[in-house]
């Protein structure tokens, strides 16, 4: 199987791609949170692990070093001071979420506008180059580490009355059946 340069129509592809799995990430962890209480939202499981209003709020801080001037500046800003992402400092649910919403607002205004041409410019990340396509991989990654990380408090804390925001247990053959009649049968 050769290999090589993606071609014109795979990079075309990347972008809505990328963007399609943020979105859904994204969606994914609201569900999720809409099902914790405002006790839980700030609650740690362990001394060590932090709450999910820390892990949304280191991940606001990021998104919004990254993608501010994403084109231009680096992105590890002067101005982030990282390690207060991970203290509890008297924020409310209320103000994290719509930090929450503002730091996407601003991922997808930097992400959307790019063309295929862009993903193969170089910017830089704590100073170290990154082709444009690699530091949005870089950020789907880092977004689902922490998705994760948010979806299994989510559903700790809900106990018995979680609600599950992917495929059910059990439904995983339905759900496969659905695939097949929207897509064909595969090749």
């Amino acid at each position: 199987m050769p290999s090589g340069p993606p071609d014109d129509s795979a990079l075309a592809a990347y972008l809505p791609d990328a963007l399609r799995r943020l979105r859904g990430h994204k969606k994914l962890v609201e569900r999720a949170l809409e099902q914790v209480s405002d006790a839980d939202f700030f609650r740690t499981i362990d001394p060590e692990s932090n709450s999910i209003a820390i892990i949304v709020k280191h991940l606001c801080g990021n998104m919004r070093s990254r993608f501010t001037d994403f084109l231009t500046t680096d992105g590890d800003k002067p101005d982030r001071q990282r390690d207060r992402e991970f203290l509890a400092e008297g924020e409310t649910r209320e103000a994290l979420m719509a930090r929450w919403e503002s730091a996407w607002a601003l991922a997808f205004s930097a992400i959307e506008p790019l063309t295929p041409a862009d993903l193969g410019r170089t910017i830089r990340i704590n100073s170290e180059p990154h082709m444009v396509m690699t530091a949005i991989t870089r950020h789907v990654a880092h977004f689902a580490y922490h998705a994760g990380q948010l979806v299994f408090l989510a559903k700790h804390f809900a106990g018995a009355g979680w609600r599950s925001v992917s495929i059910p247990r059990g439904e995983s053959e339905a759900w496969n059946e659905s695939m097949r009649r929207k897509h064909g049968p595969p090749a």
